[in-house]
């Protein structure tokens, strides 16, 4: 722990002494009366935890949800760990990517390339790519359709990730199929 949490938490513990000493000066002789009372508070603050939870949950999944605004225009909302989420259609599976301008092409994880038909017991790693995790081998691949809405690509370059992804990436050499791409007010637009 820091100096700066040390102190937090010793500020914390007086104020939590001084509170319950008040308490117990205040209560005293009817203690069973005062642990009702806790009992209830509790249960009180315990039911605005957990409502504020599932309110914070229940809005997140409303914002993220990508919108088609207008023929050929995407818009994503930034996720809570700060990342674009995109779904697509890969070869008639929706999957679910996320937007990496560090990444050169569409890179699916074995998961995703086995949900869209992809035998990987049958795929040449013979490709290699630097991550934030070290070199990773990876195999080219043809992605028969993509589609994103009413936005829909055929014959798809990409790659297949040997190593170990928790979701696959969109790349840039996808993204630069699109006219514009704005980020603005926490939100990505694609434009065709």
């Amino acid at each position: 722990m820091t100096e700066d949490q040390i102190a937090h938490l010793a500020r914390r513990l007086i104020l939590l002494a001084v509170i319950g000493g008040a308490l117990l000066f205040a209560f005293r002789g009817r203690m069973l009366m005062a642990l009702r009372l806790a009992v209830i508070w509790g249960l009180l603050f315990l039911g605005v935890a957990v409502g504020y939870t599932v309110w914070q949950d229940f809005e997140t999944s409303l914002t993220q949800s990508q919108v088609f605004t207008s023929v050929g225009q995407i818009s994503v909302p930034r996720g809570p760990d700060g990342h674009y989420h995109l779904t697509m259609d890969v070869n008639g599976t929706p999957l679910s990517f996320i937007v990496d301008t560090g990444a050169t092409d569409i890179v699916l994880s074995l998961e995703d390339a086995r949900k869209i038909g992809i035998d990987t017991d049958r795929l040449a790693f013979f490709g290699n790519a630097r991550t934030a995790n070290g070199t990773v081998e990876t195999a080219k691949v043809v992605l028969k359709t993509v589609q994103i809405g009413e936005i829909t690509d055929r014959n798809v370059p990409a790659r297949v990730n040997g190593g170990t992804m928790t979701g696959s990436l969109l790349g840039m050499r996808y993204l630069e199929s699109f006219a514009a791409i704005e980020i603005r007010d926490g939100r990505m637009t694609l434009t065709r």
